[in-house]
């Protein structure tokens, strides 16, 4: 019988090309980071309003006292979203929360455009103070920012607010989280950068 022999190949050193593929993944990684902002969206109030509101409720009963009232505070805070990313930004909500001065926290989610006509009707002194609202559902191109009013309400008394320990806007992005910048206690303007 003969001897069956198999020819064997020489094998081919993989170190190379593995090299060469580690080089380039290592330069297309730093292309992207170099490339890529480092902020996701900065936030800036530029201007803040404050309207309180007391309101009493007659009753229809002649006991003296039995009358209801009720403090509301409306907060219209003018907000810029500015967009550093290469890709868009969706706005999904608006929420607030106040910490007062003795640690309750009253969180309130910001009036729907369509309720602002309602809001002014009730409340004709709000609209001097008003602008464009930031509507929801709003998006942002890469590149770019939009501006507009957000109403906040707040069963508290001006007072109350005056006296606050923080108030706190929270900005949520679909896609992104939420977002949040300080309500300034004074008409300043406050800016927030978040980075990555």
């Amino acid at each position: 019988m003969n001897d069956l022999k198999f020819e064997q190949h020489a094998h081919r050193n993989l170190i190379a090309p593995v090299l060469i593929a580690f080089l380039l993944l290592g330069v297309v990684i730093a292309l992207v980071i170099r490339h890529t902002p480092t902020q996701a969206v900065d936030l800036t109030i530029t201007h803040t309003a404050i309207y309180p509101t007391h309101t009493v409720y007659k009753s229809d009963s002649i006991v003296v006292g039995s009358d209801k009232a009720e403090d509301n505070l409306y907060v219209l805070a003018n907000l810029r979203v500015d967009d550093p990313l290469h890709l868009p930004l969706f706005l999904k909500d608006f929420t607030a929360t106040v910490t007062t001065s003795d640690d309750q926290k009253i969180t309130t989610s910001a009036a729907e455009a369509k309720d602002l006509p309602n809001i002014y009707t009730s409340f004709p002194g709000l609209k001097p103070l008003a602008s464009a609202p930031l509507r929801r559902e709003t998006l942002i191109a890469p590149g770019t920012s939009v501006e507009g009013m957000v109403l906040l309400q707040f069963p508290i008394t001006l007072e109350t607010w005056n006296h606050r320990k923080s108030a706190i806007l929270d900005v949520d992005l679909y896609h992104g989280g939420a977002f949040p910048i300080a309500i300034p206690f004074n008409n300043k303007t406050v800016s927030t950068n978040f980075d990555q």
